[in-house]
């Protein structure tokens, strides 16, 4: 598909690896170094960030045509280059790059970048947007960008972004997984609920 990496997200390490694991893990992997060029390459791809977003998305649909079910607005278009004009996946693209541009700017508060990304989890379940798909769209977003940083690109960036991207769709997973949970209680009846004990003495 013209991406040195195109296949990445079906490899297992990157899209369909435990990502539990990765979500625990990543934090300790993502170095001082790998961070600085994580924002570093951001001020460079920032300027493009539109432009990113499009092209994305056009790929991941060319790449996982399956991926376009859970897009209401795209599932029946066909042709690609009305896609590349449609100004819907233009603004969710550009909804994907400002969470992307969050996630660097709280990468000096992991904290605050777990809870950002469980919470987008949780939505994601409300989407109807299984985790099988994220991984897809940091395999995209790297092949997007590769082009806009040029000679920049080498593979200490590469990884840097992959981290990046395990950390992130890791703990989405976990939050679209808690939320899947919580809605299957809620959708218990009072009486297959399991009982609270009253530990109150």
């Amino acid at each position: 598909m013209g991406c040195a990496i195109s296949g990445l997200a079906a490899k297992p390490e990157f899209a369909e690896r435990n990502l539990e694991d990765a979500a625990a893990g990543a934090a300790a992997r993502l170095s001082d170094d790998q961070i600085q060029i994580i924002k570093d390459s951001w001020k460079v791809i920032r300027d493009d960030i539109a432009k990113v977003g499009i092209i994305m998305f056009v790929r991941l649909f060319e790449t996982h045509p399956e991926c376009k079910d859970v897009f209401f607005l795209f599932r029946d278009v066909e042709d690609l280059e009305r896609l590349r004009t449609s100004r819907e996946l233009r603004a969710h693209g550009l909804r994907v790059m400002s969470f992307i541009e969050k996630s660097v700017a709280r990468l000096d508060q992991l904290e605050r970048l777990e809870a950002l990304a469980v919470e987008l989890g949780k939505s994601h379940y409300h989407y109807n947007a299984p985790p099988k798909y994220y991984g897809y769209v940091g395999a995209e977003f790297i092949c997007a960008v590769q082009p806009i940083l040029k000679d920049r690109w080498t593979a200490e960036v590469e990884e840097a972004w992959k981290t990046l991207f395990q950390f992130v769709t890791g703990l989405m997973r976990q939050g679209y997984l808690e939320e899947s949970a919580r809605q299957r209680h809620l959708a218990l009846s009072p009486k297959e609920r399991p009982e609270k004990k009253n530990t109150a003495l």
